[in-house]
């Protein structure tokens, strides 16, 4: 866009979105015009048939009109959150693949990519997902380059994973857009600094504000994801990291505040919990992708972490709890 001109800029809503993601995307292009004292951008929220949308933390969205509504945007953004797979349906594709016919750019926040590679406008294109997503995204949609930067642009698609990454990708947004000052100014309303993230991956991402601190962790724990379908010994991730098992032990103990072989399992176990969540994977399958010998070794572990078998969480008994120590 050149400067000066507006951007109109709708997004699609569904139920589960984060507000946080949500504000990540909306707030920068309300600062930038804040500060040019100009209308640069225009945004609007929609959903597919205009009634209210709740988010993930139960607050309730009133959009201003329905998606068929939509005539010529700059930019149309999916937003989807939790159950994004719920929305797979061949009434709500279709929707969205109408309306991106008359937008002149596409993009997917959060698992918004999901529903626009299950809609079929990713297919050849580079794009990425929530880090969460990344490893179901990748086996379910074999025609997509997968990214494992916090926000990819490729031509007239744009996809990103979180909340953060949402800010990073306003504020290159505006910054391509209006320019670095403008960029600026934004960036430093809201005490953020976004140089350089762009393609930093999302794993790495959620570790930066522990790295300074906790290098030593940090570099264990990005071995640890590294590794869940073939888990590796604590003394060979020691190794790995250039330390001492007994070294390690300390650092996660003093950090997390559980060794590392149990909080590794923690990772899988959680991993698991998401399959079961996403997936209809059997727990045999199951089992295996997070680095178990048995469905029963699976169980019980899951049991013990968690209060309850994988099969009452599969059925919605079980909700999402903290990892135990």
């Amino acid at each position: 866009m050149s400067p000066n001109s507006q951007t109109r800029v709708s997004y699609l809503l569904f139920d589960g979105f984060s507000n946080m993601c949500l504000a990540c995307a909306v707030e920068p292009l309300r600062a930038a015009n804040n500060y040019a004292e100009a209308q640069l951008y225009r945004h609007q929220l929609v959903s597919l048939d205009g009634q209210p949308v709740q988010s993930s933390s139960g607050i309730t969205i009133q959009p201003s009109q329905s998606l068929s509504e939509l005539t010529n945007e700059d930019i149309l953004f999916v937003v989807s959150g939790y159950n994004y797979k719920h929305y797979c349906d061949r009434k709500t594709l279709g929707a969205i693949r109408t309306a991106a016919r008359s937008a002149k750019v596409i993009g997917g926040l959060d698992t918004g990519a999901w529903l626009l590679a299950a809609a079929g406008l990713l297919d050849g294109y580079e794009a990425t997902i929530h880090w969460q997503e990344l490893t179901l995204f990748e086996e379910a949609f074999s025609d997509i380059t997968l990214s494992l930067d916090r926000f990819v642009i490729d031509r007239n698609r744009i996809t990103c994973g979180g909340a953060t990454s949402a800010l990073d990708l306003m504020l290159s947004q505006v910054r391509q857009d209006q320019g670095e000052a403008l960029a600026l100014d934004v960036m430093n309303l809201f005490i953020y600094e976004s140089h350089g993230q762009e393609h930093m991956s999302q794993r790495g991402a959620r570790f930066a504000p522990f790295a300074a601190r906790a290098p030593l962790v940090v570099a264990a724990l990005e071995e640890m994801e590294k590794n869940i379908e073939e888990p590796v010994a604590t003394d060979e991730i020691a190794r790995r990291v250039n330390t001492s098992a007994r070294t390690l032990d300390r650092a996660f103990t003093k950090e997390i505040g559980i060794p590392p072989g149990r909080y590794y399992l923690y990772i899988r176990l959680k991993t698991a919990r998401s399959l079961i969540a996403e997936t209809s994977q059997s727990m045999a399958e199951i089992a295996a992708r997070t680095g178990f010998s048995s469905a029963a070794t699976f169980s019980r572990a899951f049991t013990k972490q968690f209060g309850a078998p994988p099969r009452d969480f599969r059925r919605g008994r079980l909700s999402n709890a903290p990892i135990r120590s």
